[in-house]
């Protein structure tokens, strides 16, 4: 075969530090907009990006020759900085250490999409970390609580 052919699709999720609300309406759509242009500026596609002002959900088509981690750690790098200069009064504007990758099938897009343009509405019902806790279970990840919020 002279070519690759792939669909790698990836629910990342994480929180800004110490689940602080910092994405305020004001701006949220501007940070999902720019984090997605970091994302397309990393050979990504991103497909949804969205979130509450304590965490970022986001669905993102991610190439083979690519670490998930160094995509998430150049997304959380340029968008913290972003921040810091376009919005002076979030100096204190940070991401936490870690993150959630999770694969998505192509078959299951429209509901990971439909869910992150909803959160508001299911973070009526839930907070994020008993979000983070489902996901983590739904995906049949083991973890230890005592170790998810440091």
């Amino acid at each position: 075969m002279s070519h690759t052919y792939h669909m790698l699709l990836y629910h990342l999720v994480w929180s800004t530090k110490n689940r602080c609300p910092f994405i305020i309406k004001s701006y949220q759509d501007r940070l999902y907009r720019y984090m997605g242009g970091t994302f397309r500026s990393l050979k990504c596609h991103p497909v949804q990006v969205g979130g509450m002002p304590d965490h970022i959900h986001a669905l993102v088509s991610i190439p083979p020759n690519v670490t998930i981690s160094e995509i998430v750690r150049n997304a959380k790098v340029s968008t913290n900085n972003w921040m810091s200069q376009t919005f002076p009064e979030t100096k204190s504007f940070a991401w936490q250490k870690g993150y959630g990758a999770f694969s998505v099938s192509p078959s299951n897009s429209n509901a990971v999409i439909t869910y992150i343009q909803n959160q508001e509405t299911h973070h009526k019902k839930s907070d994020f970390k008993e979000e983070f806790i489902a996901l983590l279970n739904k995906h049949g990840i083991t973890f230890d609580e005592k170790y998810l919020w440091k």
